[in-house]
């Protein structure tokens, strides 16, 4: 019977560790996906609106209005930054977990790659042995 691997508890949760921060990997990409979305449809619509005024007074309520919007644009590319960081940041996690992992799984392997040669080395024991017997009873008779 091969022994099971020591480690096996703590690569479980390096495991589990890898899977929720590729999770929260995935999250800051949807929500940065979405707030991009927002911002281009921001704007589109700035850019799709007419500036044509009638008078003084429409022309100084359209041009309050670009400078909301400007204002609104420059709070948009602010947020976008701040996504973008957490983006990166939540994908050096991701590396960093999966980089843990990793080696609990080379651990893993190497524990796997002796204990196969323990077995394997019992097993031609046990086949020397029978061998050794089979002479042995061969040669009496």
């Amino acid at each position: 019977m091969a022994r099971p691997f020591p480690l096996a508890g703590l690569m479980r949760l390096r495991r589990l560790q890898e899977d929720e921060a590729a999770g929260t990997l995935a999250a800051a990409n949807r929500t940065a996906g979405l707030h991009a979305d927002r911002q281009r449809a921001a704007r589109h619509e700035l850019d799709s609106t007419s500036s044509e005024a009638s008078g003084s007074t429409a022309l100084l309520a359209v041009a309050a209005a670009r400078a909301s919007a400007r204002s609104m644009l420059a709070s948009l590319d602010a947020l976008a930054l701040e996504h973008q960081a957490a983006a990166a940041e939540a994908h050096e996690e991701y590396l960093r977990a999966r980089l843990k992992a990793s080696g609990m799984e080379k651990l893993e392997a190497r524990h796997q790659a002796a204990a196969q040669g323990e077995a394997l080395r019992a097993e031609q024991i046990g086949l020397d042995e029978l061998a050794l017997r089979g002479r042995k009873i061969g040669g009496q008779h």
